[in-house]
């Protein structure tokens, strides 16, 4: 059994590996977690038809990409060593390193895998919703255009059949 001061010094597991890799994938995390809010926020925007706000988030959106990318350069750079420490092949996954990995050092990277999972799945579900968000925003605004150039609005019957289209009339504010 090695000591402490031993694995700190090259002699053991990694143990300097393993700390960097863990605070690699904290920033990760703490990202994600970022990127989840961002959602969010643009979630809220385009639920309540504001849409002057909406390129302000999504270029915060962006950025928050763009940082993430970063980290994972860090974190591929910093696996790629713990690896090497480990006597693994490069580009091992969480799962592998904490087959690897000693005690605490194991369990610890088994909670960010789980965090990860937690987090991307939570990411795609908000970023369909924002989609669709999205898509509804942009038929209505197409309606309306349609609307305002004089073309009615195609609609279906009960039957799925399309309806023909009748003059639309128009309401103009002189006001404006």
């Amino acid at each position: 059994m090695q000591s402490l001061t031993e694995m700190c010094s090259g002699g053991g597991f990694g143990f300097m590996g393993l700390a960097e890799v863990s605070t690699v994938l904290w920033t990760e995390r703490e990202l994600l977690e970022l990127l989840l809010f961002k959602l969010e926020e643009e979630q809220l925007v385009l639920a309540s038809g504001r849409t002057r706000w909406l390129a302000h988030a999504t270029r915060e959106v962006e950025m928050v990409i763009e940082q993430i990318r970063g980290a994972e350069l860090s974190r591929a750079v910093a696996v790629d060593d713990l690896a090497d420490e480990l006597g693994l092949q490069p580009g091992p996954s969480l799962t592998a390193l904490a087959d690897a990995a000693p005690g605490p050092w194991s369990e610890m990277l088994r909670d960010h895998r789980q965090a990860f999972l937690d987090l991307t799945d939570e990411i795609s579900q908000i970023s369909k919703a924002n989609r669709e968000l999205l898509g509804q925003a942009a038929r209505t605004s197409r309606e309306v255009l349609m609307g305002v150039e004089g073309h009615a609005a195609q609609t279906y019957t009960p039957h799925g059949t399309k309806t023909m289209p009748t003059p639309s009339t128009r309401v103009i504010d002189r006001a404006l």
